[in-house]
């Protein structure tokens, strides 16, 4: 019959929870984080342990490594076949570990991030320096427990004659704790552990004279002294890490960059591709070719530089925007006395010397036992073959070889080991000469047996051992050190100027965010056509710009994108612009662009005016909005909750100014009644706003000019154009002078107020259900301030106005406005 099922009433959160929590305890104890012991992951001493037990060893013919994975897949780590030979591949990969463990013969891998060869065509054995994590395994030194179908038994960690989690670092992520410990130089390392364990007041000064940092296996230099100590004091710490560069004279008088080490887990591929790519791009002017002359020979990567450019520079720039210059974070996490833990240095290496303390001791327990067994034998052969002539007697008198035995113990007082031993001798044995070796057997092992009980009995002697093992295999293990390690971050000043190749050029910005920097050869060709742009989308501006200079880009939510035009995508003008969004991260799903300025120079005398929808004015000076950061938004103005930017105008500080209502109100006023403020203030009231009314359009003009010309258009489609000499100047913060006529049903309601220009005379207005219908202002006559203009949409088909776009003239330069 059929077990009836249970049904358990538990609450799911208990359910889950201890569910993710076994889960949690499996992956960072016996998956992704280092013992601090021998700084192995379970994996990878399965794999040394397997290999160990099979035999495959350095001294020994290379192994297939499928046959490696297997054994270790049926015997100790019942995962993926993949997993466990990646784990085995990267303990091969001499990119990756300071110290190989493992010797492999075919592809493993290249430091360009290429993947290994299959399993079944690669080879391997276990390296020189690993036989010495696993070395006196079989002398009782550590734990083993039954492996998963309790078949076979494991270590619980391996005996580890050398600091291997220094030695070779680790990088893993758990779940709730990830590990970055970098490599480090062997000889430093057991420098450092022999000096904290000869003597415990050792402080990380000490320390720090012998173990100067990191060392990779690529090389490099790291920089800052201070943040490998505090990464040593607390676990946690950055360091730069910069590649090796040299700068080499090539023929025709020019130079080139040589790259010859990079920074530790960077993908030397995509290295090079990022730095062709910013010489593809042109965003930076001087680079003829990168290339990779990488061979058996070693690293090499060539900057080939154009003729008069800068080296340092140019280097400079590729420190800054490539992986030629690298962050290392340390994280020293390691799993100490079964529980996850950040370590700093001494805790690390205390862990290790107590771990060898108890491994050295149960090594010479385990020694001293076989000593004393053997030497109780050697003694009971001894007094046999003293007595020779009785023993054969009485062995011949007995039945058999138990009878033997037990006649040897009852008549001699032989013990049952030694009398075993004496039935079982060979006839050779009883030689004369062979008293003499047991004689000299029986002083060498009195000898053992005291230089054990001393090691024992001694913390002075144990130590002295562990630090003799450790020389040894600094003398036959430690090479030169590759990473220089220097004390000060060296600060990478960069000048665009020297880099940026001075190109004219012509800049497009549309409504939607779309810009472009297109040559003017390409403008030249279009003829006067409109420049790419997506369906429904159009031109907020084209400026003929340089490549040396800037663009602002103002957003309704009080923000600004700072860009360089050299960094902006150099695209054909009948081709779509890139999006912002590409070039700058961060920017609000809700927000749009309402304005862009091309800025030359940051002129003192010139200043940016913001006029937003709730009336308020700020003035800022424009050298305020030069910015060094272009990554991300920058704040042009503070704004209330429910408050956006309606134009932003760049002015010199003496120019006059119009503001537009949505319910029919103007005012004009002169633009030093705004105060100039900080970047990020929220300025002053420019406008006495009724109830419900709010801010429609504003512009500035030069005080002199007497026929500015303003086009007004209503949500009932309707059209009429206005000189600003129809209104009285008046001040800052007054209602202002009606422009429409009040009906008492259905009033007009003010879209927009433009500002007529000769590059900007004609507009498209789009109603609610995207009817488009565009007009020309010049073929308006001016009217007075109380009329409300003439019809040029039927509101009752198309629905009321929602939108008033300036249509710019792209047949005009720029200069010709």
């Amino acid at each position: 019959m059929a077990q009836t099922e249970r049904y358990l009433d538990l609450p799911l959160e208990e359910v889950i929870g201890d569910r993710f929590g076994r889960y949690s305890k499996y992956i960072i104890q016996e998956r992704a984080l280092p013992d601090a012991r021998d700084g192995l992951k379970p994996v990878q001493r399965r794999i040394l342990y397997a290999m160990y037990r099979e035999g495959n060893t350095a001294e020994k013919p290379f192994r297939k490594s499928a046959k490696t994975v297997g054994n270790v897949i049926g015997n100790y780590h019942p995962h993926g076949d993949s997993s466990v030979y990646e784990a085995m591949v990267r303990m091969s990969q001499e990119w990756k570990l300071r110290n190989l463990l493992v010797d492999m013969h075919g592809n493993n891998g290249s430091i360009d991030g290429d993947p290994p060869a299959a399993m079944r065509y690669t080879e391997a054995r276990l390296s020189k320096i690993a036989a010495q994590l696993l070395r006196d395994i079989d002398r009782d030194t550590v734990d083993f427990i039954p492996n998963f179908d309790d078949s076979e038994e494991e270590p619980v960690v391996l005996p580890a004659m050398y600091p291997n989690l220094l030695v070779n670092g680790s990088t893993g992520i758990s779940a709730g704790y990830a590990t970055d410990i970098p490599p480090h130089h062997l000889g430093e390392v057991i420098d450092g552990v022999i000096m904290q364990m000869e003597n415990p007041s050792t402080t990380l000064d000490d320390l720090l004279t012998v173990i100067k940092g990191p060392d990779f296996p690529t090389g490099g230099t790291v920089q800052g002294l201070d943040g490998i100590r505090q990464a040593y004091r607390t676990g946690k710490g950055k360091v730069v890490v910069r590649s090796k560069t040299e700068v080499e004279e090539i023929r025709g008088g020019r130079e080139q960059i040589v790259i010859t080490e990079i920074p530790y887990e960077v993908v030397k591929s995509n290295l090079v591709k990022k730095m062709d790519e910013l010489r593809f791009d042109k965003k930076v002017d001087g680079i003829a070719e990168v290339r990779d002359d990488t061979d058996r020979t070693g690293l090499r990567i060539v900057v080939e530089l154009k003729k008069e450019a800068d080296a340092g520079a140019i280097l400079n720039y590729l420190l800054k925007n490539t992986d030629l210059q690298v962050t290392y974070n340390f994280n020293m996490v390691a799993i100490a006395n079964k529980a996850p833990k950040l370590m700093g240095l001494q805790p690390l290496i205390q862990a290790y010397i107590d771990h060898q303390k108890l491994v050295f001791t149960r090594r010479a327990k385990f020694d001293l036992k076989k000593a004393l067994d053997r030497q109780h034998i050697v003694q009971g052969l001894i007094k046999a073959i003293s007595i020779l002539d009785e023993v054969i007697t009485t062995i011949r008198a007995s039945k058999d070889k138990k009878d033997a035995k037990d006649n040897l113990i009852t008549k001699y007082a032989f013990t049952e080991a030694q009398a075993e031993a004496i039935v079982t001798l060979q006839l050779y044995r009883l030689t004369n000469t062979d008293i003499t070796t047991l004689e000299e057997e029986a002083a060498e092992l009195e000898r053992r047996i005291h230089e054990l009980e001393a090691i024992l009995g001694s913390e002075k002697k144990l130590i002295s051992v562990i630090k003799k093992s450790l020389q040894t295999i600094k003398k036959d293990f430690a090479e030169p050190r590759r990473t220089i390690i220097k004390e000060e971050i060296e600060e990478i000043k960069i000048n665009m100027d020297v880099l940026i190749a001075s190109e004219d050029v012509m800049v497009t910005v549309t409504k939607e965010g779309y810009v472009k920097r297109t040559s003017i050869r390409s403008y030249g060709a279009s003829n006067g056509e409109n420049p790419g742009m997506k369906e429904g989308d159009y031109l907020l501006g084209y400026y003929e710009l340089n490549t040396t200079e800037n663009i602002l880009l103002f957003t309704k939510l009080g923000n600004y994108l700072y860009l360089p035009v050299h960094q902006l995508p150099d695209i054909r003008w009948k081709d779509n612009g890139q999006h912002v969004a590409n070039l700058v991260s961060g920017l609000d799903r809700d927000d749009e662009i309402i304005k862009a300025l091309p800025v030359k120079e940051f002129k003192e005398d010139e200043s940016l005016l913001f006029i937003t929808k709730n009336g308020m004015a700020k003035r800022s000076q424009l050298t305020l909005y030069q910015a060094q950061r272009f990554s991300k938004p920058l704040v042009a103005i503070k704004l209330k909750d429910d408050d956006e930017v309606i134009n932003m105008m760049h002015t010199n500080g003496n120019e006059d100014l119009f503001i537009a209502t949505n319910q029919g109100y103007g005012l004009w006023f002169n633009e030093e009644e705004v105060n100039l403020v900080g970047q990020r203030a929220a300025g002053v009231k420019a406008i006495n706003l009724k109830e419900g009314d709010f801010v429609v359009g504003a512009d500035t003009f030069s005080p002199d000019n007497k026929k500015v010309e303003f086009v007004i258009v209503t949500q009932r489609g309707a059209v009429k154009k206005m000189l600003v000499t129809e209104f009285d100047k008046s001040t800052r913060a007054k209602r202002g002078l009606v422009m429409l006529r009040e009906l008492k049903s259905n009033p007009h309601r003010v879209i927009a107020a433009k500002l007529v220009t000769k590059q900007v005379h004609t507009f498209t207005v789009r109603t609610k259900n995207d009817s488009l219908e565009t007009f020309d202002a010049k073929s308006y006559r001016n009217s007075d301030r109380y009329s409300n203009g003439s019809f040029i949409v039927d509101v009752s088909t198309t629905g009321d106005v929602v939108e008033v776009r300036e249509n710019i003239d792209t047949t005009l330069k720029a200069d010709e406005e």
